[in-house]
């Protein structure tokens, strides 16, 4: 058996919180399989965030390991790490962060060039990006002048624009209303099986959660992990069945 394309071992993270240490992730053992949609949900304050931080090279954790397609890298240094950061892993958050200066597909091609792609090949792929997740007429606008969707689907063209393994995506809709959300949400999902990654994305949506291949649901500082029925419905895998 291949291994997953992201495997999260034993990680422990802690904080201070005066006198006191709040233990957020309790030993969590996470594996999220190449083409495989995951969901992670919790309560605001759950550690879904330090959890996707953690996941993509971002944050060290007090113990435990990350391991990208069988190779641990919680310990490289830090070069490196943020070489695995640009070819291995893309990030969408719940803000665009686009570059306002830019045009949409402007901000798609800066990543790749970064990552030594010809200004050529660069835009092309672009172009086949934004035109895939439904803003190829927009690639001359400037984010201003995008609306809220728009620029979250540029987000998550720039996101792609490497070909990442691992995508991680934390909140990618809270910011939009209802409609616009399961819009990007289903592009973000439909493009990321397209592009055989893995996706782990953080969501408070349990409709939107209930339409991917696995749920990790992160309660007291572990993971529960289940998988949404035919009917929608949730039910527990993994020795915790019922």
């Amino acid at each position: 058996m291949s291994e997953p394309a992201l495997r999260l071992a034993g990680i422990v993270r802690r904080f201070r919180q005066g006198e006191a240490r709040l233990e957020v992730l309790r030993g969590i053992d996470l594996d999220v399989p190449a083409g495989e949609v995951m969901a992670l949900v919790g309560p605001s304050g759950s550690g879904k965030s330090t959890l996707l931080q953690i996941a993509g090279l971002l944050e060290h954790p007090d113990q435990g390991e990350i391991l990208l397609a069988g190779r641990a890298c919680g310990r490289l240094p830090d070069g490196e790490r943020t070489r695995l950061r640009r070819d291995y892993l893309g990030f969408v958050y719940q803000f665009h962060h686009l570059l306002p200066e830019f045009t949409a597909l402007e901000n798609v091609v800066l990543p790749q060039m970064l990552a030594g792609r010809s200004r050529t090949d660069a835009i092309a792929e672009a172009r086949v990006l934004l035109e895939a997740l439904g803003v190829g007429g927009r690639e001359s606008h400037r984010p201003a002048r995008l609306s809220g969707g728009e620029q979250q689907r540029v987000a998550i063209a720039r996101a792609m624009a490497n070909r990442p393994a691992v995508l991680l995506a934390d909140e990618p809709t809270g910011n939009l209303d209802e409609a616009t959300a399961a819009a990007v949400f289903a592009t973000l999902t439909a493009t990321a099986r397209e592009r055989g990654a893995a996706l782990l994305i953080a969501t408070h949506n349990p409709e939107l959660a209930a339409r991917t291949d696995a749920i990790a649901r992160l309660q007291n500082g572990q993971i529960v992990l289940e998988r949404p029925a035919p009917t929608g419905a949730a039910r527990l895998v993994g020795g915790r069945a019922t």
